[in-house]
C-alpha cells in the first residue's frame, strides 16, 4: 500500500513561508533561489518530501517552478494550470504565463543590475542549467549550486520514500530483464550509462515500487555497463524481496553510496542531459562524459506483444466499470444531489469491483461546471461543489491494474445540454475521430498529426492550451516519454507506442470539454493501389461511450458518423457479456446508431 502524506499549505501559510526562506537566502549569501517541481529523478510526479513548489506556494499542479528574489517571487505556470494557480497561491506570488515569458527574460527585467540565483544542483538537469545560463551569458546575474534552502526552513519535512521493491513477472512484462540489459547494454556507446528515471530503472530490471503514490515505480539510481551488467542503489532494505529475481549480474548498493561509485568508474559514461541531475554530471569529467538519450526510454515504449495484450486486457477491464459508472451517473446525477468527491469516490468502487485494481493512475479529476475549465482540477473539501442538472460533469481517471495503465476523460451531460455544450463538444469530438483515423508514414512525430485534432476547433476560432496526447506506460507511469501528441513532440511514433488522444476545449467560469481514448501505434493495414512505403495507424483501446446527448449529428460528415457507429458497436459487442441489468440496458441505450 501506499503511504500517503498531504503537504499541507493554504494561502495563509504563503507569506510566512516565503519570509522564512528569503531570510535564509540572505545568510546563504545569494540574491534569489529556484524552487522547481522536481526531484532528483526528473518525474513528473513527486514524493510529499519532495513537493518544495507547492509546501512553500500552495501551488499543486504538475509542472511549473518558483523563483524567488527579494521583492518578488514568480510562479511559472503553463496554460494548464493559469486558472488553478490564481486560487491557489497567496498574493505575494506572482504568476508568470510560462512558457510565454522564459525565465531567463525575467531575472533580466527583476535583477537588471545583477546577482546571485541560487539553485540545487540535484532538482535541476544538465540541459536546463545549460540553458539557462546561456541564456543568461551577456548579463551580470550569476547562477550558482548551493544546499537547498526550501530544506532547510521546512521543518517537518517527510523522510524519503523508500518502500520494498516488487518484482513484476515475466508474463506481464513479456521479456527477461537479462535479455534486456544485454540488449541495452550492447547497444550502448559508451562503457557506462548512468540511469536517473525511476521507470527506466522499473523497466529494465522488471521491477515495481511505491515510492511514488499512483504510480508504480521505484526510487533508485542504476549504472547500466555496456555487458549488461547493473549496479542499483536503493535506501535501506528496499531491494530485499528482489534479490532473487534480480540475480548476480546485478549489484545492489545503498543509496549514499552512489556519488562515489560514480567518481570511480573506468571509461567513459553516458549521462542524458534532458534528465540527469547537474550534481551527478559534475561528478564524471568532462573528458569521460557522453550526452545521450536515456537508454531505456524508446525500448520501454515500443510495448512487445505481451504488454499490448496485457494494455488491451487492462482496458476492456476498465471499460466495464467506465460502463457501471456511466450508468449510476445517468441515474443519480439528475437528482442535483450528487457531489464532485461523490462521483470520485464511486468510480473508484467501481474500479475496485473488478478485483484487479492495483491503484487509480492518477488523482481523478471530476469538474463540474465552471470547475471543469480548470484543466487538472482535483476536487478537495473546500472546491467540492454539487454536479447540477444543466451543467457539463468532465471526468479524466484511470487504473493501474498489473498488465497495463489505464487513462480515460469523458464529458458527460448532466440533465439537457445547451446548443454551445453541443457545439463545442461535437468539434472536440472530431477532432479526437480525426486521430483515431489517422494513417502516417513512418517517421511522421506528434508535431505532425497535432494539427488534426485542433482543426475543428480552429476553423470556429477556439484552441486549447495542451498537448493532444501523451505516451502511456505498461503498469507504469500514466504520462511516459519520449513519444507524445504535441506541437512540441518530434519523436518519430513506432509500432507499439501507446498515446492518449485528448483533445478539449475550455470555457473560463463557465465548463470544460475533454474526450480522451487510448491508441497504440501499429503498421497500417494494406491498401490496394498504395506504394511500398512503410505506414503506420493507431488501434483504439478504449471502448466506453460518447454522451450521445452532446453530438450534434448534423455538424459531422457521413464517415465520421459512421465512425461513431462502428465504435459503439463495437462496445457493444465486446463488453454486452460482462455488464447486466441496468446497466445493460443503459449501454444498449447509449450505443445504438446515431
Amino acid at each position: 500500500m501506499f503511504q500517503t502524506f498531504e503537504v499541507s499549505s493554504t494561502p495563509q501559510q504563503g507569506p510566512d513561508r516565503l519570509a522564512a526562506l528569503r531570510a535564509e537566502l540572505v545568510r546563504l549569501g545569494v540574491d534569489g533561489f529556484l524552487v522547481p517541481r522536481a526531484d532528483v529523478h526528473q518525474g513528473e510526479y513527486v514524493a510529499p518530501r519532495d513537493a518544495r513548489l507547492e509546501w512553500l506556494t500552495g501551488f499543486s499542479g504538475s509542472a511549473g517552478f518558483c523563483a524567488v528574489l527579494p521583492d518578488v517571487a514568480g510562479v511559472f505556470i503553463d496554460g494548464r494550470y493559469r486558472v488553478q494557480v490564481q486560487q491557489q497561491v497567496a498574493d505575494v506570488f506572482t504568476p508568470v504565463h510560462w512558457p510565454e515569458t522564459s525565465l531567463a527574460d525575467w531575472l533580466k527585467d527583476h535583477l537588471p543590475l545583477g546577482g546571485t540565483v541560487g539553485f540545487d544542483p540535484w532538482l535541476h538537469t544538465v540541459s536546463e542549467i545549460n540553458t539557462l545560463t546561456k541564456a543568461l551569458h551577456q548579463t551580470q546575474i550569476k547562477l550558482t549550486p548551493i544546499e537547498n534552502a526550501v530544506d532547510t526552513v521546512w521543518i517537518d519535512q517527510p523522510a524519503p520514500p523508500a518502500a520494498p521493491f516488487t518484482v513484476h513477472p515475466i508474463e506481464f512484462a513479456g521479456e527477461d530483464h537479462a535479455a534486456k540489459r544485454k540488449r541495452i547494454g550492447a547497444d550502448l556507446q559508451a562503457d557506462h550509462a548512468i540511469l536517473t528515471l525511476p521507470d527506466s530503472i522499473a523497466w529494465l530490471l522488471n521491477i515495481r515500487g511505491t515510492d511514488i503514490e499512483r504510480n508504480p515505480v521505484p526510487h533508485a539510481l542504476a549504472i547500466l555497463n555496456r555487458t549488461g551488467a547493473v549496479t542499483l542503489f536503493a535506501r535501506d532494505d528496499q531491494a530485499a524481496d528482489v534479490m532473487d529475481h534480480l540475480g548476480s549480474e546485478v549489484k545492489v548498493h545503498p543509496w549514499d553510496t552512489f556519488s562515489e561509485t560514480v567518481q570511480s568508474l573506468d571509461g567513459s559514461v553516458a549521462l542524458d542531459p534532458k534528465s540527469c541531475p547537474t550534481a551527478i554530471a559534475d561528478l564524471i569529467p568532462q573528458d569521460k562524459q557522453q550526452h545521450a538519450t536515456d537508454p531505456c526510454s524508446l525500448p520501454k515504449a515500443c510495448k512487445n506483444d505481451t504488454e499490448i495484450a496485457g494494455a488491451r486486457a487492462a482496458h476492456m477491464r476498465d471499460a466495464v466499470a467506465m460502463v457501471n459508472f456511466l450508468a449510476w451517473l445517468d441515474t443519480q446525477a439528475p437528482t442535483g444531489q450528487l457531489t464532485e468527491i461523490d462521483v470520485v469516490t464511486q468510480l473508484e468502487s467501481f474500479r475496485r469491483q473488478t478485483n484487479a485494481l492495483r491503484d487509480i493512475s492518477f488523482e481523478t479529476i471530476s469538474g463540474s461546471g465552471p470547475n471543469g475549465a480548470i484543466v487538472h482540477y482535483r476536487v478537495d473539501e473546500n472546491t467540492n461543489r454539487l454536479v447540477n442538472p444543466g451543467e457539463l460533469l468532465l471526468v479524466d481517471s484511470g487504473g493501474q491494474y498489473v498488465d497495463g495503465t489505464t487513462d480515460i476523460t469523458r464529458t458527460i451531460s448532466i440533465g439537457a445540454p445547451t446548443d454551445a455544450h453541443k457545439t463545442c463538444y461535437t468539434q472536440v469530438l472530431r477532432g479526437m475521430i480525426a486521430v483515431s483515423q489517422a494513417r502516417f508514414p513512418k517517421g511522421v512525430g506528434g508535431q505532425h498529426l497535432d494539427v488534426l485534432a485542433r482543426t475543428p476547433l480552429w476553423q470556429a476560432g477556439r484552441d486549447y492550451d495542451h498537448g493532444t496526447g501523451h505516451g502511456v506506460g505498461s503498469y507504469l507511469s500514466v504520462h511516459e516519454g519520449p513519444q507524445g501528441i504535441s506541437r512540441r513532440s518530434h519523436v518519430a511514433l513506432q509500432p507499439g507506442m501507446i498515446l492518449s488522444n485528448e483533445p478539449g476545449y475550455y470555457r473560463e467560469g463557465a465548463f470544460g470539454i475533454r474526450i480522451e481514448n487510448l491508441i497504440v501505434v501499429i503498421p497500417a493495414p494494406d491498401l490496394p493501389g498504395a506504394d511500398d512505403r512503410e505506414m503506420f495507424a493507431f488501434e483504439t483501446l478504449t471502448y466506453v461511450p460518447f454522451d450521445r446527448r452532446l453530438i450534434k449529428v448534423g455538424d459531422l460528415t457521413g464517415a465520421e458518423r459512421d465512425w461513431i457507429d462502428r465504435y459503439h458497436a463495437d462496445i457493444l459487442t465486446l463488453l454486452s457479456e460482462s455488464i447486466s441489468g441496468a446497466a445493460h440496458d443503459w449501454l444498449t441505450t447509449a450505443c445504438a446508431p446515431l
